[in-house]
């Protein structure tokens, strides 16, 4: 391997990484994961979770691919 290959390699792993963090924050901010003093009822906290959760398992499903 060349220099070039190796430089190449080692950015797209940073960008992978930065692009799956931004991913997760994304899903986070729009579920208001983890945040407190929210005005819904605990039933529709619960359905928010779960939609979250399988929006960051979609996510995951399709960086695989």
């Amino acid at each position: 391997m060349n220099a070039s290959q190796i430089l190449n390699m080692v950015f797209r792993q940073l960008l992978r990484r930065g692009v799956n963090a931004g991913i997760n924050k994304g899903i986070a901010y729009a579920s208001k994961r983890g945040k407190g003093g929210t005005s819904t009822d605990p039933e529709q906290a619960r359905q928010a979770q779960k939609l979250a959760k399988r929006a960051r398992q979609a996510s995951r499903l399709t960086r695989r691919f």
